[in-house]
């Protein structure tokens, strides 16, 4: 099963390392190509760097990682996984690896998120992706993700029968603390919210705190703060039938 691995946070990012030796533990042919450099809150962004017409690539070695393709490119995420499903890095993949983010992906927040914009991206063109975070903006407990990641993936290579995205948070705590992995539905919040500030001539300041709300009981929110990963089916979008069209025109 071929796997092409991407992220938000660049393609030197600790999560990407633990995400690639987790899949190459799983037995898949790997493939990285991650943006060269930080691209979170990209969403699904299509955008890329080119120089006359061709976006930019450049292979890498990746400490740990010998033998495996890994690529630099100069594009958002959501670019990269589009590209790569028409075989721009080679045969195109089976599935999408989107991770291990450094940050919660979380509530009604993940529209925001390159990693889940490029998770979603691949199902929009039939791949089924999973995409992964670590909860927290400095995270450091690397080993939690990786079991959690190991655990997340082997039920996911299991239902590949349809295309859509598993998205996995898992708290920044030691593994003998985790609690278990479970289902969370989305949060009716995010992680962090925007407090807008002064407002000058050419300028507005704008300020990220974390929410500190009671979240919604069984939420992904909820979980994590008591110390459970969370995993959240997604669809790409779709059409919606909540607004009747009938007399439109």
């Amino acid at each position: 099963m071929r796997a092409l691995i991407t992220n938000d946070d660049g393609i030197q990012s600790v999560g990407i390392h633990t995400l690639a030796r987790v899949a190459l533990g799983a037995g898949l042919d790997v493939t990285i190509a991650a943006p060269h450099h930080e691209r979170s809150g990209s969403s699904a962004a299509m955008s890329a760097l080119e120089s006359d017409g061709k976006m930019l690539v450049e292979r890498r070695t990746l400490e740990g990682l010998d033998g495996v393709t890994a690529l630099a490119v100069e594009a958002s995420p959501a670019m990269i996984v589009f590209t790569a499903a028409r075989g721009a890095f080679g045969d195109p993949p089976d599935v999408v690896l989107s991770g291990i983010n450094h940050g919660p992906n979380t509530g009604q927040a993940i529209l925001h998120s390159g990693t889940v914009g490029a998770a979603l991206t691949a199902t929009s063109h039939g791949l089924p992706a999973l995409a992964l975070s670590l909860a927290t903006e400095r995270p450091t407990h690397w080993d939690t993700a990786a079991e959690v990641a190991t655990r997340a993936l082997g039920w996911f290579v299991a239902n590949l029968d349809r295309p859509y995205v598993l998205n996995v948070n898992v708290p920044d705590i030691p593994t003998d603390q985790l609690r278990g992995l479970r289902r969370g539905g989305l949060a009716s919040f995010g992680a962090v919210q925007a407090n807008i500030g002064e407002r000058g001539q050419g300028y507005v300041t704008m300020t990220f705190e974390v929410i500190d709300d009671e979240p919604d009981p069984g939420s992904d929110v909820a979980l994590l703060r008591q110390g459970y990963a969370s995993a959240t089916v997604l669809q790409a979008p779709c059409e919606s039938q909540v607004v009747d069209l009938s007399t439109l025109g």
